[in-house]
């Protein structure tokens, strides 16, 4: 017998042989190009909601390799010189960024009274890169389950909205390939939607967009060692437990072998398409994550942190890059 909890988060239930086959034929779909990324999460989410997610336990580890291998893969459709230049140039505004939503993230969560390590996280996951940031700060602060999960849910949450609001936003401001994958690396939570936005946009933007949120993903490492200090965790155990993101070193690899292996050129376009493949069932596995009981889980105080800190980014950013790039 299902419990309650299974059951408020899946309005039907049927049979788990079924509910395993539409999840089959979903991942089919992705698998020939015929659903778009931002689809393939809201796909997700009706899945969830509806029929529930046979393969729940295995999601976390899917979703993992998965964009770690989409985001390699896609690092062989790029150049790079350029992108390199991209993320030079996206530097000083990545570096202010990140500060400055940690302080507005840190008074924030003072004036909600958001619990502290839930605050610092969801601060971390806005200023950084997502979930991959909180996975990494997590074990620094020693959050417990609930903290780390009401962390991730608020994250995930407003990250599928912005696969949809960014690329509109753009194109209703007429924002240049440039302008646009600056924007959304920096203003976006996750790897995973920054890249499916980018992509939606144009080839440029995607180049630009990918560069600099890996170069920013990078900030986990001072970002961790800073938090230890902060919340006095001793400092021989942080390096064990940093999540230092080893797969940017083969993103840039992949770049350098695209740029200067002549050879490498013919193979290039069959593996960024797979690793575009990759993405949307990657943005389709977020999506069956985000069932009822993670929306109900989430609370009000942290997810108005949440939604303040993303809307705080998101414009400061866009000024950034319209007015100061």
């Amino acid at each position: 017998m299902k419990t309650k909890q299974q059951s408020a988060s899946q309005l039907f239930e049927i049979n788990e042989s079924l509910q395993q086959v539409l999840f089959a034929v979903i991942v089919l779909l992705c698998l020939f190009s015929i659903i778009s990324p931002p689809v393939a999460l809201l796909l997700g989410v009706v899945l969830v909601n509806v029929f529930g997610n046979p393969f729940a336990e295995f999601n976390a580890r899917a979703i993992t390799f998965l964009l770690q291998f989409s985001v390699v893969g896609l690092g062989f459709g790029m150049n790079a010189s350029s992108a390199f230049s991209a993320g030079k140039e996206g530097f000083i505004l990545t570096v202010f960024s990140i500060f400055s939503t940690l302080i507005f993230g840190f008074l924030l969560g003072k004036w909600l009274k958001t619990e502290k390590k839930t605050s610092h996280l969801i601060s971390c996951g806005t200023a950084i890169c997502g979930g991959s940031a909180i996975a990494a700060i997590s074990p620094v602060i020693k959050s417990n389950e609930n903290q780390t999960s009401i962390a991730l849910g608020v994250i995930f949450i407003l990250n599928s909205i912005a696969l949809f609001v960014f690329p509109f936003i753009g194109h209703q401001l007429n924002l240049s390939q440039q302008d646009f994958g600056l924007w959304c690396a920096i203003a976006i939570h996750d790897t995973s939607s920054v890249v499916g936005a980018a992509n939606k946009y144009g080839a440029e933007a995607l180049q630009i967009a990918t560069t600099v949120k890996l170069a920013r993903a990078l900030w986990i490492i001072p970002i961790s060692l800073i938090t230890a200090v902060i919340f006095k965790n001793k400092s021989r155990s942080v390096g064990t437990k940093i999540k230092i993101p080893y797969f940017i070193g083969l993103f840039i690899l992949a770049m350098l072998l695209n740029s200067y292996v002549p050879n490498i050129s013919h193979f290039a376009p069959h593996i960024v398409s797979v690793a575009k493949i990759g993405l949307t069932i990657t943005l389709f596995l977020i999506g069956a994550t985000l069932n009822f009981t993670t929306l109900k889980a989430v609370g009000v105080k942290p997810l108005l942190q949440g939604v303040f800190l993303w809307v705080f980014i998101a414009v400061l950013s866009l000024v950034s890059v319209i007015y100061l790039a």
